[in-house]
């Protein structure tokens, strides 16, 4: 087992526990440090939507899949983690937290069954490269100590994750070890990441959070796609869930040079008439009052300095004096604040990888590889990746315990 990550601790666990003899090669000097910050420490585990809601928040191709969730899925991950004194709780959006809170308990859970079924582990232990015989895998050559040493096996599994968050382990070694036996990889690239925007208003924003606002995503001038739900601004642009939904989708467009506009309507439930009527309303209710107190009536606090200056409106005007195309353009402001994306934050600061070993090349009943005899993979190295909500763990765990399982089943 190359890697004790989430997918390797599944794997290395279902392997032992059908009876193989497992070696677990970490390069860090402790499992898990990745799962430990997850969900912001809390560890969003999964998620309780089926399997066919489950494989539309998959990408590129969720059906890749089908089989490894009907093998191991949501409901197995809860009862191996209830079988060793982990409660869980069910949120919105069928998002899985353990009920204390902590990730830890979910690492110490994994270990704990993994360690029950004898499997070993070596740290602080790099593999160099993938033994081979003609079209076989036969083992690994590791570094440990500075010291080349080669290592033989019956089967060898890659669950070295991605390039996310690299000071965790994740830099991206299994695609080279993938790579050298003919596997083609996508280009990783960082995906559930936050957006950089022109200007500096996302900055004068910082730590603003808006929610059930719908944000359009416009390419090249034209309108794309479109997410509802909460988001975040902050020093260098825009965070929070629909935003790191979408990222994976603008990263692409940033990759392909194409110019990208995220337009933000504050509200979305009213149409251009019945929020012009609210104005109206509110401007005549109020019209002895500043229009600078008015707006508290219609945005945060924040926002209201903002749309002052972007209107080009004295703050101490009374509503009753507001023009109708100072209506006008407050109106337009909010249904669509327009930010240019300019960039994105780097892979260090994203939540997953995009990318990875071609789906076409791993059989997608065992894990398998289809060019190299005896090695398998799972987990984010390869090209799938998920939406928020406890998706992408969940693929680490079916892709890991199918591979565990297949790989000890053909010996």
């Amino acid at each position: 087992m190359v890697g004790a990550g989430v997918a390797g601790l599944i794997a290395a666990g279902r392997a032992a526990e059908l009876g193989a003899s497992v070696l677990v090669i970490e390069k860090m000097r402790r499992p898990g440090i990745k799962l430990l910050i997850t969900g912001k420490g809390r560890c969003n585990i999964t998620n309780s939507d089926s399997i066919e809601d489950f494989m539309k928040n998959v990408h590129p191709n969720g059906r890749f899949l089908k089989h490894a969730f009907y093998t191991f899925f949501s409901k197995d991950i809860i009862d191996l983690l209830h079988n060793y004194g982990v409660e869980t709780v069910v949120e919105r959006g069928g998002r899985v937290f353990p009920a204390s809170n902590k990730s830890v308990y979910i690492l110490n859970a994994l270990l704990a069954n993994v360690k029950k079924y004898g499997a070993e582990f070596r740290y602080d232990c790099k593999v160099n490269r993938l033994l081979t015989n003609q079209d076989s895998v036969t083992g690994v050559e590791i570094i440990e100590n500075r010291q080349k040493k080669q290592i033989t096996a019956k089967k060898v599994i890659i669950c070295t994750g991605g390039k996310s968050y690299p000071a965790t382990g994740s830099t991206g070694d299994g695609y080279a070890l993938a790579k050298s036996v003919g596997h083609t990889i996508e280009p990783p690239f960082p995906a559930l990441v936050p957006i950089v925007t022109k200007g500096n208003i996302a900055g004068q924003l910082q730590g603003l959070a808006l929610k059930n606002i719908n944000i359009t995503v416009w390419i090249n001038g034209k309108k794309q796609t479109e997410a509802f739900g909460e988001m975040l601004f902050t020093h260098f642009g825009l965070s929070g869930p629909i935003i790191l939904t979408l990222s994976r989708f603008i990263v692409k467009e940033l990759i392909n040079n194409n110019k990208i506009d995220i337009s933000i309507d504050l509200k979305p439930a009213l149409d251009n008439s019945k929020l012009d009527k609210r104005l109206l309303r509110d401007l005549n209710e109020y019209g002895k009052k500043q229009i600078d107190n008015i707006f508290k009536l219609w945005l945060p606090a924040k926002l209201i300095p903002v749309f002052i200056k972007e209107c080009e409106i004295d703050p101490a005007k009374a509503g009753h004096q507001i023009t109708g195309q100072e209506r006008k353009n407050i109106k337009s402001l909010v249904k669509n604040l327009r930010f240019e994306v300019i960039g994105n934050r780097p892979f260090k600061e994203a939540i997953i990888t995009a990318g990875g070993i071609n789906t076409k090349e791993i059989d997608p009943k065992t894990m398998q590889s289809k060019l190299a005899k005896n090695l398998y993979f799972a987990g984010e190295v390869i090209d799938v990746d998920a939406n928020t909500g406890g998706y992408n763990l969940q693929i680490a765990y079916s892709t890991g315990w199918l591979a565990g399982g297949s790989c000890v089943k053909s010996i």
